[in-house]
């Protein structure tokens, strides 16, 4: 156990983690010249494209250090505020950070997020100044930033380059002789903490583990704590590029199982695995439940894959823990899933990633928060889905859910993303300048306002330099109504939403005249109107398709003209009775994408 160290790296999104990893593996020579690539720990064909990590990944690397061999295990980890989760599971199975800091960027808010969340864990922290090879680096500006806000010593900060292999080996050494080694008792009995697993179609579950006390062993029987099923440990091994079997894994490090396991919902995140002949009652401490944020609906286009749907999501959620889905109807689109996302890219991923693994082409629909109903009577019920709020007549009030958000950019954009942030009905609680040109503003704001396009504008509104992080903060009372979409006077649930007061006329206005340009016209008039109770606050018209009936007339008296007319009339009025709308699937995108 001395000669293992078990970290982790952290840092904001696009700060370079995924580049330095890569130079950490070339250097030990885990990885050989030839299979080398860029951002060699992202798999998904997703994370490459989009240059962003979305799974942490684990590896184990041989290191010769003055001469004694060491066993370093790296976890990389997601930069984005939407895959923080993923971080907090590879801290717990980690006794040090690895915190990289862009050199051009300095400080943002992701770094200051995932700090903290690494100092609750007692990690010891390694502050590494990355991109020192580009000319716009400014090395002593961003040290002052990492000094004031860890604590360290100037010197203690390491200066490299993910591009060109500088500091790679100081880095090494550091964590070598910065982080501890794992504390365990190799005689105790086992206990293992599951921090993620993935979907073979061939094998089944293949769960990723820390050993924390004891160790296992090839062909012992297991027990999970959280779920109390036993199973035969039939292969067991480290991770290196690809999976390394072993008769043992010892205390303190990090391993796979593969078991024959083949319900996704057997294996949970965050539980412990034990042997079943000297077994350990107590589960370990790991991370928090996640809460998700952003709920949508996902239906299958073609109502007959809903059972593959299910299907595809569980196998999603197996190796994307924050992911949470229950069955639900709607008169639109039929038969779907209520799904729980931790923000919007998160939900973009999953859309994605259902379409490419599992070929599912799916409609999502208008994503909302979470908000508590209090009825006359006392009760109070949780609503996810705007279809679910009580009828006005019952009533009392509602509360929606507040953040604590906060926002480090540059100082000639305060202005600018402050006035986004009150018309999102944000209030400014603080303001601190962490140097000369760099802001930290915390605002408290309704979570269903961000929802949408927050993390966009924002990003427009101060070129790319404003960082943005936040976490929940409770409930609030608030004036919130239910916008219904009503097309020839029917309802389609699938576009109604829960909104403010104040924002309800021009957001039904809006949606009604996107409506207008993407419902294609029919024979019939189509009336789309957006209403609030019985109460129609905006309304468009999609113009009839005019048939020329009178073409065959010519000349003769205007009286043969009428009576085709007419006749044309009743046909419309008749035909607006049964024809029904089909809304396009676009419509339901461009729903989300309004200004």
């Amino acid at each position: 156990m001395e000669h293992i160290r078990n970290f982790c790296i952290i840092a904001h999104i696009d700060h370079g983690k995924s580049t330095l990893a890569d130079r950490l593996l070339q250097t030990t020579g885990t990885i050989a010249d030839r299979d080398m690539k860029a951002q060699s720990l992202d798999d998904m064909d997703l994370e490459r494209e989009r240059g962003i990590t979305i799974k942490s990944h684990a590896i184990q690397m041989d290191y010769v250090h003055n001469g004694q061999k060491y066993v370093l295990n790296l976890i990389d980890t997601p930069g984005h505020v939407d895959f923080s989760y993923e971080v907090s599971r590879s801290i717990a199975a980690c006794e040090g950070a690895l915190l990289i800091v862009d050199a051009t960027q300095g400080i943002e808010a992701q770094t200051i997020s995932n700090l903290y969340l690494a100092m609750e864990h007692d990690l010891e922290i390694i502050p590494i100044l990355n991109k020192m090879d580009l000319e716009s680096a400014m090395p002593e500006e961003v040290t002052d930033q990492i000094v004031e806000l860890i604590g360290c010593k100037p010197e203690e900060v390491i200066p490299a380059s993910g591009k060109t292999g500088l500091g790679v080996l100081d880095i090494l050494t550091a964590v070598i002789d910065r982080i501890p080694p794992p504390k365990g008792n190799p005689d105790a009995p086992l206990q293992a903490l599951i921090f993620d697993s993935v979907f073979n179609p061939f094998r089944g579950i293949i769960a990723y583990y820390r050993v924390i006390n004891g160790s296992i062993r090839k062909g012992q029987w297991v027990k999970f704590i959280n779920t109390g099923k036993k199973y035969e440990a039939d292969e067991i091994g480290v991770l290196k590029m690809n999976m390394l079997p072993k008769q043992e894994v010892l205390t303190g490090d990090v391993g796979y199982i593969i078991s024959g396991i083949k319900v996704a919902k057997e294996v949970k995140v965050g539980d412990t695995i034990t042997s079943v002949e000297n077994s350990s009652t107590e589960a370990i401490k790991g991370f928090e439940d996640v809460k998700p944020m952003v709920f949508a609906g996902i239906y299958p286009v073609d109502t007959e894959d809903y059972e593959e749907l299910r299907a595809s999501l569980e196998k999603l959620q197996l190796n994307d823990a924050s992911l949470v889905f229950e069955p639900e109807s709607s008169v639109a689109l039929g038969f779907g899933f209520r799904c729980g996302f931790l923000g919007m890219l998160h939900m973009e991923i999953v859309q994605e990633r259902l379409e490419r693994e599992f070929d599912m082409t799916v409609i999502t629909t208008v994503p909302n928060v979470s908000y508590k109903a209090y009825t006359t009577k006392g009760d109070f019920l949780v609503v996810n889905n705007p279809s679910d709020l009580p009828s006005v007549n019952i009533l009392d009030f509602v509360e929606e859910p507040y953040i604590k958000a906060q926002i480090i950019t540059k100082s000639e954009y305060v202005g600018a993303v402050m006035n986004l942030c009150i018309d999102k009905r944000g209030d400014l609680t603080n303001q601190v300048y962490l140097t000369q040109d760099r802001v930290e503003l915390s605002f408290e704001m309704p979570l269903g306002e961000i929802v949408f396009d927050f993390y966009d504008k924002l990003k427009t509104i101060s070129r790319g330099y404003a960082s943005f992080d936040y976490h929940p903060i409770g409930y609030k009372q608030s004036s919130l109504v239910k916008l219904d979409m009503m097309l020839n006077g029917d309802q389609v649930d699938a576009l109604s939403a829960l909104i403010h007061r104040d924002n309800a006329f021009e957001l039904g206005k809006k949606i009604c005249i996107k409506l207008r340009e993407l419902i294609p016209r029919q024979q019939f008039e189509i009336a789309i109107q957006a209403a609030i109770g019985a109460k129609v606050i905006a309304r468009e018209t999609v113009k009839a398709l005019r048939k020329d009936v009178t073409a065959k007339c010519y000349g003769g008296d205007i009286t043969r003209k009428r009576k085709l007319l007419e006749k044309q009339k009743k046909g419309k009025k008749r035909m607006r009775q049964v024809g029904n709308v089909e809304v396009p699937q676009e419509a339901f995108l461009a729903v989300l994408k309004l200004d």
